[in-house]
């Protein structure tokens, strides 16, 4: 539930990056294309979809150079458009279909774009510096395609690509859901962080603390946040590591994943057919493939364990803020997962060994996560633990990239009718938001077929969608119901007097 079915293959679908610096000259044109789904598409075919596109981002850089197409919406097709860095594009292609159940955000398509580019940053850094590293492109496609398919894997359920659709409309990628804490478990992983940070000596470490798929603490940037508890919730956590199991964080995962065939390692596709360095320093001949499925456990001294990087390879990211590469260790206890980032340099230089911070967790950190998790499940409400009783909503902070929403199963008791009415207020407010540059007020209501309220308000960077099925009340009483929320649960930031 929640997703847009659509066949995986045709014309249902399809999704292409390539760079508009590359492929100018005639009889290089395939050198602009870094990556395209589904991979047995003919070159003509792809060439065909690439250049319409590059044609509408130069028609529409005439009207708005700072910020060029984002969408078009032709008579059978939705194409989404997301410049990932400069001149490198990412172009969604959706076929539009009758069926209600297939009726999606073009916002929530542009979002998984830019998460998808945004964890590839983070493992394998930007595309434009694959490509300097090596232009002719070989690099850079060996990377893109089984990332990006890999990731594709987790919208596939038995032949059929699911793609968010207006079910998931109150939710929000690209956000962190953040646990509250009472004042005594805080303090205790208040504590415990000092612990952590200290692991590796005077080099000091960040570290990002979960319960369940929840984030309990970071001592990471924003942007840095919200890259590794996405990965965390999709690959690392007790609900990611339990096979065949769904979470009931905004993330779905589904209870059979078909594996996409890929090609992209043949020589067609990456124009060489020798084998190409990984960008990762471990294995020369080996393309690392952090969003494998299935690929990591807890071992016996209670960290995740991975072959991903190769046979007692160390995973290693890069973060956004510093632009610093860092070891990821990944620590379970429970409900429990920790992750701690070691500062690479350190180790090249001797300074210390993975073994060693791994021995200082363990020896001087596990009593203290032992109680942190202890209070934390004394104190944890369940899924359904953020349910207010009479309304279902979703609250986004943009500044600190946080939300909220209530529990899946909540929202799934909504009406098609009220769902739809909150899509199309969330179309609405993403059309003012891309019409105006700077952040503004706004409340906007509408009335559902079935008489619910769908609700909006956006004040100082932080937004409130909410659905309110009572059909006896009027706009006054659903404007009421919804000061009385934010009055109780979001300290009025939301209220309109």
């Amino acid at each position: 539930m929640g997703m847009a079915s659509m066949s995986s293959g045709g014309e249902s679908f399809r999704l292409c990056v390539f760079d508009l610096r590359r492929g100018q000259n005639e009889g290089h044109e395939l050198d602009k294309i870094l990556f395209f789904y589904p991979p047995d598409v003919t070159f003509t075919t792809q060439l065909s979809l690439i250049g319409l596109s590059e044609g509408l981002i130069t028609f529409t850089r005439l009207f708005s150079p700072e910020a060029a197409c984002e969408v078009i919406e032709a008579e059978r097709h939705s194409h989404v458009f997301y410049e990932a860095e400069p001149d490198i594009w990412m172009v969604m292609v959706v076929e539009k279909n009758k069926e209600i159940e297939a009726t999606w955000r073009v916002d929530a398509l542009r979002r998984m774009l830019k998460e998808v580019h945004s964890l590839f940053v983070m493992f394998h850094g930007s595309i434009r510096a694959l490509l300097e590293k090596e232009p002719a492109g070989g690099l850079i496609r060996s990377h893109l395609y089984p990332f990006i398919t890999d990731y594709l894997n987790d919208f596939i359920v038995g032949k059929k690509l699911q793609l968010p659709c207006f079910r998931d409309t109150l939710r929000e990628r690209e956000t962190v859901q953040m646990l509250t804490l009472a004042r005594d478990a805080a303090l205790e992983v208040q504590s415990l962080v000092g612990v952590l940070d200290s692991c590796a000596g005077t080099v000091r470490c960040h570290s990002v603390i979960l319960f369940h798929d929840l984030l309990v603490s970071t001592t990471l940037s924003p942007d840095d946040t919200v890259d590794l508890f996405t990965f965390s919730v999709m690959r690392l956590t007790t609900t990611a590591l339990s096979s065949g199991t769904r979470s009931w964080s905004y993330l779905r995962k589904g209870s059979s994943l078909s594996q996409i065939s890929s090609r992209s390692t043949s020589a067609q596709l990456l124009g060489s057919s020798d084998p190409l360095p990984s960008g990762n320093g471990n294995d020369a001949c080996r393309v690392v493939r952090p969003l494998q499925h299935d690929k990591w456990s807890k071992g016996k001294d209670s960290f995740l364990v991975t072959d991903i990087w190769g046979k007692d390879a160390t995973p290693t990211i890069c973060l956004q803020q510093t632009q610093e590469r860092v070891y990821l260790l990944a620590y379970q206890y429970k409900s429990l997962t920790l992750v701690l980032l070691v500062p690479s340099a350190a180790i090249v230089n001797g300074e210390l060994d993975i073994s060693f911070v791994k021995h200082q967790v363990t020896e001087n950190a596990s009593t203290k996560i032992l109680k942190v998790e202890e209070k934390i499940s004394k104190g944890w409400g369940g899924e359904n633990a953020y349910h207010v009783s009479g309304y279902r909503y979703l609250l986004v902070d943009n500044d600190m990239e946080v939300s909220r929403a209530s529990p899946p199963g909540k929202v799934a008791t909504l009406a098609k009718e009220s769902l739809l009415a909150l899509n199309k207020l969330r179309e609405t407010v993403d059309s003012e938001k891309s019409r105006s540059s700077q952040e503004k007020d706004m409340e906007i209501c509408i009335r559902a077929k079935n008489n619910a309220w769908a609700i909006a308000r956006l004040t100082r960077g932080k937004e409130l969608y909410m659905a309110l099925e009572k059909a006896s009340e009027t706009l006054l009483d659903a404007t009421d119901s919804v000061q009385s929320f934010s009055n109780r649960y979001c300290s009025g930031a939301f209220s309109m007097d």
